[in-house]
């Protein structure tokens, strides 16, 4: 099933994802496609929680559909996907990514992927092959950061996480103020519309509990991919915010040192660079998705 948008069109499918626990289970997926069909493609991957595809990538994608067919899936969990009780790891997120990439015929597509959504980029590159690598303020590229000790202590005290997210979304003031701490400076108010309607349901908070609570180990975060990047074929864009307080602009710098691939560090950028620095982040974007 389809329904027509100015920005392509959305459409659902159902692909095996799995539980998250090694049992077989069938998740709908919603995903956006624009652009011309025979046109080289390239997936679009958001991140967790407070994002779904129409919030990354609400200005990238009409740009990139100009030359490109472009798919921009909600992950499982999030926007107006499936939102199943489950496990929800790293390693169900890429499997699910894999899913839609076979699901659509694509044969090693470009990859475009924004913080956590990077790292299962990063993941699904190193296991099957990409055209081009798109990173942004990108999950998997460190071992630890400064804010894990005190979100895993969060995640075990009860009702704790439940609270902070309700919290969060309880107004679009609270979502503001959130995206202060997140950002370069005061949040765009598309931003903080587009952020608010993605955190109305609670399921998408049982999404991100979830997560969290396999990624953040006592002894640090268990996916960091930064000792296999030797492994990369594809041809990689690191693009950072250099005011991001949850990754560090520094992971972006060192794996583009390390591998010789292309880097762009946005310094009056935060966490979410697609949306705080739209026409330029697409631009860039274009650029080397056109290998120019």
């Amino acid at each position: 099933m389809s329904e027509s948008t100015s920005a392509g069109e959305v459409r659902h499918t159902t692909v095996e994802t799995g539980d998250g626990r090694g049992n077989p289970r069938e998740t709908e997926l919603r995903y956006r496609v624009a652009g011309p069909e025979d046109a080289p493609p390239v997936v679009l991957l958001h991140g967790i929680g407070l994002d779904a595809a129409d919030v990354s990538f609400r200005h990238l994608l009409p740009a990139l559909a100009e030359d490109r067919r472009v798919y921009a899936p909600d992950l499982p969990g999030h926007g107006g996907s499936e939102k199943p009780r489950l496990s929800y790891t790293t390693r169900f997120f890429r499997r699910a990514t894999r899913e839609f990439v076979t699901d659509r015929g694509l044969d090693q597509p470009s990859l475009v992927g924004v913080s956590m959504g990077g790292g299962v980029a990063l993941g699904h590159a190193l296991a099957h092959g990409a055209d081009r690598l798109v990173l942004v303020n990108s999950y998997g590229l460190g071992a630890d950061a400064p804010w894990r000790p005190a979100a895993a202590a969060m995640l075990r005290t009860p009702f704790a996480h439940r609270g902070w997210w309700a919290g969060i979304g309880s107004s679009r003031t609270a979502v503001r103020e959130h995206l202060r701490t997140m950002t370069g400076g005061a949040p765009p108010d598309d931003l903080v519309a587009d952020v608010y309607e993605a955190v109305g349901s609670a399921a998408v908070g049982r999404t991100v509990s979830s997560w969290q609570r396999d990624e953040f180990r006592t002894d640090g975060l268990r996916t960091d991919f930064s000792d296999r990047l030797d492994e990369l074929d594809a041809e990689t864009l690191f693009v950072h915010g250099k005011q991001d307080p949850l990754l560090p602009a520094s992971w972006s710098v060192t794996a583009a040192e390390e591998t010789g691939a292309s880097l762009e560090v946005f310094g009056d950028c935060g966490h979410w660079t697609p949306r705080e620095a739209p026409e330029r982040f697409a631009r860039s974007v274009r650029r080397f998705l056109a290998g120019d």
